[in-house]
């Protein structure tokens, strides 16, 4: 059994990669929806981030996720890499569909202590982004 610091640390992980995972597919569909026009990729993007709020009820990880959130001292905060490196809608999507799959992989495995099904479930969202991402490689203007 975990200890109470042990899985305060992973409800902050799972928190962290549900808001990451969601604002990410936000982008991604606003991408679809007012650049492409695309009403079937809209729908899709939609569906994948409502799908994440199933799949963690179902898993039953909090009753209150915004609990254990500490964003004034997250030693993440200030850590920016390449984030505000972007040069195009391209850039933007690819950089948002890579934060999904990554948040996404990180949901499926921390998923693992609580629930068989959300890991598989979380694993089949995985590869829809995958899919997700070629269609979209193919319509957006290089």
């Amino acid at each position: 059994m975990p200890r109470h610091s042990e899985i305060q640390g992973i409800e902050r992980i799972v928190d962290a990669n549900i808001n990451r995972a969601k604002e990410g597919l936000r982008v991604c569909e606003e991408i679809a929806r007012f650049m492409l026009n695309s009403r079937s990729l809209t729908v899709e993007f939609k569906r994948l981030r409502h799908g994440i709020n199933s799949i963690i009820k179902g898993a039953g990880f909090f009753s209150n996720p915004i609990k254990q959130r500490d964003s004034l001292r997250d030693t993440g905060m200030n850590v920016y890499g390449q984030e505000l490196k972007r040069s195009s809608c391209r850039d933007i999507f690819f950089a948002n569909i890579q934060r999904v799959k990554e948040s996404v992989r990180v949901l499926e495995e921390f998923s693992k202590l609580k629930s068989r099904s959300a890991a598989l479930a979380f694993k089949r969202v995985r590869y829809k982004a995958y899919t997700l991402e070629k269609k979209i490689e193919a319509k957006l203007p290089r």
